[in-house]
């Protein structure tokens, strides 16, 4: 998370679970500079022999990732601009912006 507060995106929330069974995730929830709101999948992988941390991302993985950012989003009373990114951890590290988008 220091890596994206160094480069000026301010944490909101960690660890957003959508509440039951079969939902979603977001590891981070951001706020960028111009007030973009920000979910961030973070990904680790200790070996590539799998095509690594950015190939875990699948597509069931992503969709996920954005039935939990409806929910969170749900909750608020203005819908802001937002976007899913991606940081690989790994050296050096990777930051996708606008990774993927909700569909």
């Amino acid at each position: 998370m220091a890596y994206l507060t160094d480069r000026g995106l301010r944490l909101l929330q960690r660890n957003y679970r959508t509440p039951g069974r079969g939902g979603g995730e977001i590891d981070l929830v951001m706020r960028d500079t111009d007030g973009t709101l920000v979910f961030v999948e973070v990904r680790r992988r200790a070996s590539d022999s799998h095509g690594g941390a950015g190939a875990s991302i699948t597509g069931l993985k992503q969709r996920r990732i954005v039935f939990a950012a409806r929910h969170y989003l749900m909750r608020l009373p203005v819908q802001p601009a937002c976007r899913f990114d991606v940081v690989l951890v790994h050296k050096p590290m990777q930051w996708f912006k606008a990774a993927f988008d909700a569909w």
